[in-house]
């Protein structure tokens, strides 16, 4: 091989090194979009369902770049202090809400997310959706699962408008019989 051929060779290796390093970093935005997306629903399937959450672990697990968090918890299940509805006001009925939502449409991977989250924690018995939960436009997923006797979760998961566009939100929040959950039987 001729010293030119193989500068020319080189050159061009060099040149389609540098070329696709120009194309991942400019592809570094949506790829840092698609990396939250997924760090915020595998945050949703680790902590929402957890009985064991509190406002305080809530503030360091969801300290995640470019998601947003909701969470309230009036009647905790471990003996803690109650943690007051601090985002949106509380839902009429409900004593604890595990919210989490991001940029962009990725409504039917969340959704999945939830659904393989439930089953992960056992959380598998069907019930009746309550009275004043109801689909929305963008609505992917909106289910209620019994807890216990006394207690129903309903999971939301879907799309809204955001500050910077659509997001994607997904939403535990618990019922309990008394407050706002119709007795049974």
């Amino acid at each position: 091989m001729s010293r030119f051929a193989f500068i020319r060779r080189n050159a061009v290796a060099i040149l389609s090194a540098a070329i696709s390093t120009a194309v991942l970093s400019t592809g570094a935005t949506a790829g840092g979009t698609k990396s939250t997306a997924r760090a915020a629903m595998q945050l949703f399937a680790d902590h929402c369902f957890s009985p064991y959450m509190t406002a305080e672990k809530a503030a360091k697990a969801f300290a995640l770049s470019g998601a947003s968090y909701d969470f309230y918890d009036l009647d905790p299940f471990s003996n803690v202090e109650p943690s007051p509805a601090m985002g949106r006001p509380a839902t009429p009925g409900t004593d604890r809400r595990c919210e989490i939502s991001f940029a962009g449409d990725c409504a039917e991977t969340a959704a999945q997310v939830a659904v393989e989250a439930l089953a992960a924690e056992g959380i598998n018995q069907s019930a009746a959706l309550p009275d004043g939960f109801g689909p929305q436009e963008g609505t992917q997923l909106l289910a209620a699962r019994q807890l216990n006797p006394r207690r129903v979760a309903v999971v939301h998961v879907g799309t809204r408008p955001g500050d910077a566009g659509v997001e994607t939100f997904m939403l535990v929040e618990r019922l309990q019989e008394g407050r706002g959950l119709e007795k049974a039987g």
